[in-house]
């Protein structure tokens, strides 16, 4: 049989059945699904049509994400799967593809936020637990009155996503096709888009 990407053999929108009028043909031909999990990064090539190449992940364990509000992007290590919108045997076997909602590990973004704007994020409970005893950095006065004017301007975190923090996880939806082009990059959830993602988990 073989896996087709032809329309031909799908009823029309009446529910009636269309005339076939040919039989398969190659380039309607579709491959088996790369089902990318979370490992030590292994990548298969595929020849496609004319010579071009697909990078087909089997596995990834780390991925350029970004943070829309802060302009930056950092490579972070994704920890699991926790939603996806298509469906739930994706997210128990832990399976990697576009638009699956995943935790990943919060600390590259903190440190570059307490670097950026000389403020702790999210340490709330390392510092209730007595963690932290560490002398703070020497800075001169011209570094802090810049972090100072930088922090009023634009350094205001939501509530909902410091708690993320604090728990050193943030929520991340992956923008790129991990067996297409394989890897596994996305953008960290803010806002309207979070509060959404985060009813779903409730549910």
């Amino acid at each position: 049989m073989g896996i087709s990407r032809d329309s031909r053999h799908k009823r029309s929108a009446s529910g009636a059945k269309r005339a076939y009028y040919r039989k398969k043909r190659a380039f309607e031909a579709g491959r088996q699904e790369s089902g990318t999990r979370i490992g030590t990064k292994r990548i298969h090539l595929v020849r496609t049509r004319g010579g071009n190449r697909k990078f087909r992940a089997l596995r990834l364990e780390a991925g350029n994400f970004s943070w829309a509000s802060e302009g930056i992007a950092r490579k972070v290590r994704v920890i699991v799967v926790a939603f996806h919108p298509s469906n739930n045997e994706l997210v128990r076997t832990n399976t990697l593809t576009k638009s699956a909602v995943v935790q990943i590990d919060a600390a590259p973004f903190r440190q570059w936020y307490e670097a950026h704007y000389g403020q702790n994020l999210g340490r709330r409970r390392q510092q209730k637990a007595g963690q932290e005893h560490a002398e703070p950095e020497k800075k001169s006065k011209g570094v802090e009155h810049k972090q100072e004017l930088r922090f009023k301007s634009q350094g205001k975190v939501e509530p909902a996503l410091e708690k993320q923090f604090e728990a050193g996880r943030l929520y991340a939806v992956i923008s790129s096709r991990p067996g297409q082009s394989g890897r596994v990059d996305g953008y960290v959830l803010e806002g309207e888009e979070l509060a959404f993602y985060q009813r779903q988990l409730r549910k």
